[in-house]
């Protein structure tokens, strides 16, 4: 399990078990283990997501972007649900921006 910090300051958890569920679904994030770390670490801007998630966003290129979904359980909890690549930047209210 590797842990890293929110831009609200809250631990954000990626178990190993959680992690290869996601890369089942999403095989193009294979060698990406620590760049879906880093983008909930050192995000460009996160948004709103769906039943109390942020989704943090990093840009990879013109046209990929690595969206990395997430939940703040408490000010100290919270846990990574998904990640994926988008070929343009996520849509939604911003809340944080870099």
């Amino acid at each position: 399990m590797e842990t890293v910090y929110s831009v609200n300051g809250v631990p954000i958890r990626l178990t190993y078990e959680r992690w290869y569920h996601i890369i089942e679904n999403h095989d193009d994030l294979a060698s990406h283990f620590y760049d879906v770390l880093e983008t909930i670490e050192k995000p460009e801007f996160v948004i709103h997501g769906n039943e109390g998630t942020l989704k943090a966003t990093k840009n990879f290129s013109k046209k990929k972007w690595l969206v990395a979904i997430y939940k703040e359980v408490s000010k100290k909890d919270g846990f990574i649900i998904t990640a994926y690549f988008l070929d343009k930047k996520a849509k939604g209210e911003v809340i944080w921006r870099r």
